[in-house]
């Protein structure tokens, strides 16, 4: 039997490690989260978790590949995740490697999260795709002629930063009116409770979903605020690069026909060109377990 590909997934919430045999099949997968301002806390966390796997590996693995929150960057192999403060331009490929003793191959988690749909989930054979993340924040990856498409510094399709409202609020990329500041979860819930959604302060989006699904008026219009905000950036994304699938994972896709319904009707009124009359939006299959399976796929395609 073939060593498995050993997969780590980073970010702001949780570090997730897990096994991938040659089929993307995970057979190994444990999680931790992610510690609060302290590099090396963040690190022994990577480290243990690491260490486990390898013991369940029997110490060999086929290589390793590294999923993480970004901004990353391929040139150095270092991160400075926004969500992982304590991390600017932490050096995560040479650790990795180092502590594993074969060469770490890294990638944003939402290219990975496009290589694991397009390998085991919803985008099996797509050449022009787009795998997005709708949930705390908004990413994305690209995978292009079949291929997964980088970048100049490993940052491409990172479509949560897309401009959709030029006078809208400061993102915390230091932008302003990005659709992450629109659609993302947390957004979603607080425009709802401004505007009337009886709940509160900690309600998030899953909650949010649960009211819309009893017919809550707000509700229901907060997540078709969101779909049309997220079909404008499909939409600019697909002409850009001329995409056939785009495949939608994260938190809030999980409430389904509430957010890609709206999301669809409003695709069809921006996707007006001819080649994109095809697009396709449907929802990720891989849950939470997409950014590992990805990872692996970052070590196929260096074979």
């Amino acid at each position: 039997m073939a060593d498995p590909a050993l997969a780590i997934d980073i970010g702001g919430t949780k570090i997730a490690v897990g096994l991938v045999n040659d089929d993307g099949e995970l057979t190994h997968h444990a999680q931790l989260p992610t510690p609060d301002n302290d590099a090396e806390a963040i690190w022994a966390v990577v480290d243990s978790l690491v260490t486990e796997a390898l013991a369940q590996a029997g110490g060999h693995v086929r290589g390793v590949g590294v999923a993480s929150a970004g901004p990353i960057d391929l040139p150095s192999g270092t991160i400075s995740p926004i969500n992982i403060t304590a991390w600017q331009r932490f050096p995560i490929v040479d650790r990795v490697t180092s502590l594993v003793g074969s060469q770490a191959r890294l990638g944003g988690d939402g290219l990975c999260m496009a290589l694991g749909e397009r390998w085991r989930g919803a985008g099996r054979g797509a050449h022009f795709m787009l795998g997005m993340v709708v949930s705390t924040g908004i990413g994305g990856g690209l995978v292009l002629d079949g291929a997964p498409y980088d970048g100049r510094t490993g940052n491409a399709g990172h479509v949560g930063h897309v401009v959709v409202d030029p006078d809208g609020a400061p993102c915390t990329c230091g932008g302003r009116g990005c659709v992450e500041t629109i659609a993302s979860g947390p957004h979603i819930a607080r425009w709802a409770r401004e505007n009337g959604w009886n709940a509160p302060p900690e309600a998030d989006a899953k909650e949010l979903a649960d009211a819309a699904n009893a017919g809550d008026p707000t509700a229901l219009k907060a997540f078709r605020r969101c779909a049309t905000y997220v079909a404008a950036t499909i939409a600019s994304v697909g002409a850009v690069c001329d995409l056939d699938l785009v495949v939608i994972g994260g938190g809030v896709s999980k409430s389904g026909a509430l957010l890609f319904d709206p999301l669809r009707e409003a695709l069809a009124s921006y996707a007006g060109l001819d080649f994109l009359h095809d697009l396709r939006v449907v929802p990720g299959e891989l849950g939470g377990d997409a950014g590992l399976v990805g990872a692996a796929a970052l070590v196929n395609s260096a074979r």
